[in-house]
């Protein structure tokens, strides 16, 4: 975590709208900006989630208000879209690997329930995980100073989301038993699927790729799901700067 006398600014986390001038943070986040010690005087950079970074200097900052007076707003690109399937599994581990996604710039994180989803128990699901796994992310993009968070959406089948992926996405299921995951990795909008702890059964296999899945593998070793998704994006997002820069 960033601290007060670190080189660079402290970043902090604000929805609102973001322009040129004195710009008035409220609620939870000035809590934050307060419980980090942040003072008049301070510099800052302020992102919104949506590709909007702001830089300036704290003016004045209470229990539940933090001024600042924002000199520049600048705007990142969007990172090319990636979609990350996880499995509803345990809550815990759901919300380290949204954090990591957070770091890793995916765009969008889409539960769903598999076969073997049913059997996990506490699991992550529902509108209140959500604003969890939102919270997680939003103190992730704090702390690596990203531009973007995901798009969190609702739990779905695993068949519905096989089926309403959309086709124009490269759409990869991490299975160990498939083709070295780098030589897949495109730099173009793609998509991932990871199962949960138990492995992705044959029938739910067969029906990704009845609708244009393709399996990839980050190596035999069977991983934990978390790890997994970690893994499989890292090496997705390594291959595309890779691309990128020839």
């Amino acid at each position: 975590m960033e601290r007060r006398g670190d080189s660079g600014p402290m970043n902090l986390f604000w929805p609102g709208d973001l322009a040129a001038g004195e710009v008035r943070i409220e609620g939870e986040p000035a809590h934050h900006a307060r419980v980090r010690r942040v003072q008049a005087g301070d510099a800052v950079r302020i992102l919104d989630g949506r590709g909007h970074v702001a830089s300036g200097k704290v003016l004045t900052g209470s229990k539940n208000a933090l001024v600042v007076d924002v000199r520049t707003v600048s705007e990142v690109p969007r990172p090319v879209a990636l979609e990350v399937i996880v499995p509803v599994a345990d809550r815990d581990r759901m919300l380290l690997a949204a954090e990591k996604c957070v770091e890793l710039q995916v765009t969008s994180w889409r539960p769903a329930y598999f076969a073997r989803s049913r059997s996990v128990s506490p699991r992550g699901e529902g509108a209140r995980f959500r604003d969890k796994v939102r919270a997680r992310m939003q103190s992730a993009l704090e702390q690596s100073g990203g531009a973007w968070l995901p798009e969190v959406r609702d739990e779905a089948e695993i068949g519905d989301v096989w089926a309403g992926t959309a086709a124009d996405l490269h759409r990869l299921v991490l299975d160990p038993d498939g083709p070295s995951l780098p030589s897949l990795a495109y730099n173009s909008p793609m998509a991932v699927a990871v199962g949960p702890e138990g492995g992705i059964e044959e029938q739910e296999l067969t029906e990704a790729r009845e609708r244009g899945w393709l399996t990839a593998s980050v190596g035999q070793a069977i991983l934990r799901f978390e790890t997994a998704i970690i893994a499989g994006v890292a090496v997705i997002r390594a291959v595309q700067l890779q691309r990128r820069s020839h």
